[in-house]
């Protein structure tokens, strides 16, 4: 399972929409939502190639986005639990989405 928090200018550039498209095009499960304070916050379920690709194509980001930090998160337990892969909003938020972090030691701090 993978969980991140991902920092920078990732809202309002369709990050939701290319996380989706990316984890879909992985056969992977979970959800992306836009946090509060203008991070998006993801969690995704599948094998491990599938989600190591996927932070790959997270930590570049879609056109238009300047990615500066990702944080690992502490997984959400009902993700795998999901038929696709949801773009969720803030009211849909799950109540067991990530809260506790922690620092990533491969975090890559962009300029």
């Amino acid at each position: 399972m993978l969980a991140l928090r991902v920092e920078g200018r990732v809202q309002g550039v369709g990050f939701r929409w290319f996380v989706r498209q990316r984890a879909a095009t992985l056969g992977l499960v979970g959800w992306v939502w836009n946090a509060p304070d203008g991070a998006v916050e993801l969690c995704a379920a599948g094998e491990a190639a599938s989600l190591a690709w996927l932070r790959t194509e997270i930590e570049r980001g879609p056109p238009g986005a300047a990615v500066e930090r990702v944080v690992v998160l502490a997984p959400d337990p009902t993700a795998a639990d999901r038929d696709g892969f949801a773009i969720l909003r803030g009211s849909e938020r799950p109540a067991s989405a990530p809260r506790a972090r922690r620092p990533d030691p491969d975090a890559r701090e962009r300029p």
